[in-house]
């Protein structure tokens, strides 16, 4: 399919009641078709991987063609001003997710930028950091106990972070780390009653979050 093929099949599907559904969930975008996650992903098998055309979907304002363009980019083809670009212009959380498990995982400096993008003003770029980092300890089998280590002093300094998004994904690293092995989850957890200590909301919200989880006899028994 091409783009403009692509962008037909969007408008024949479209579907209003699934746009004030992504409403309900804070999907926040200017333009939607209202079409949900596995038909895009559907989509994206079918249509394979094309740089070319990532690029076109992503130049259209509409969220779908977002997702799609992240589902298809050929990752080797990305270049460092292509990638601050598409993640400084993220604009509501599922876009940055999708993006980190789609294709930011794969890129060497989407990882190396996570100690950038963690100190970014902008929400949803500080948001991709935290996102990525627990990504990365759901998907790469490889990473040891110790690879996380570099990632406590992160969580811990945007622990104080009350914006939504950005603590919402914090929490979700730390758990996601915390849930690797019993190494990493002992880790987790000093790094969250260390978080618990402090005075403030986010940080109480994150701490006892991922300690409800993480010594949750569900996690303790899978480790174990």
């Amino acid at each position: 399919m091409d783009f403009q093929e692509i962008i037909n099949y969007f408008e024949e599907i479209q579907d209003e009641d699934v746009v004030n559904s992504n409403k309900r969930f804070a999907i926040g975008c200017q333009y939607s078709y209202g079409i949900r996650l596995p038909v895009i992903r559907k989509l994206a098998k079918e249509i394979g991987k094309d740089h070319d055309l990532a690029i076109q979907l992503w130049n259209h304002p509409y969220h779908e063609s977002h997702l799609l363009a992240t589902m298809i980019e050929e990752k080797e083809k990305v270049t460092s001003e292509q990638l601050n670009e598409w993640v400084n212009s993220f604009y509501s959380w599922d876009i940055v997710d999708q993006a980190c498990i789609n294709m930011l995982i794969d890129l060497p400096e989407a990882r190396d930028n996570i100690f950038i993008w963690c100190d970014c003003e902008k929400e949803f770029v500080k948001r991709t950091a935290f996102s990525l980092i627990a990504v990365i300890a759901v998907h790469d089998k490889k990473a040891k106990p110790k690879d996380f280590d570099k990632y406590f002093p992160l969580i811990k300094n945007a622990s104080f972070d009350n914006r939504n998004f950005v603590k919402k994904s914090v929490n979700w690293a730390l758990r996601q780390i915390g849930k690797r092995d019993i190494e990493c989850n002992k880790k987790a957890l000093d790094v969250a009653y260390e978080i618990s200590g402090n005075d403030n909301k986010a940080c109480r919200w994150i701490s006892s979050n991922a300690i409800r989880e993480l010594e949750s006899e569900k996690v303790q028994k899978r480790l174990a």
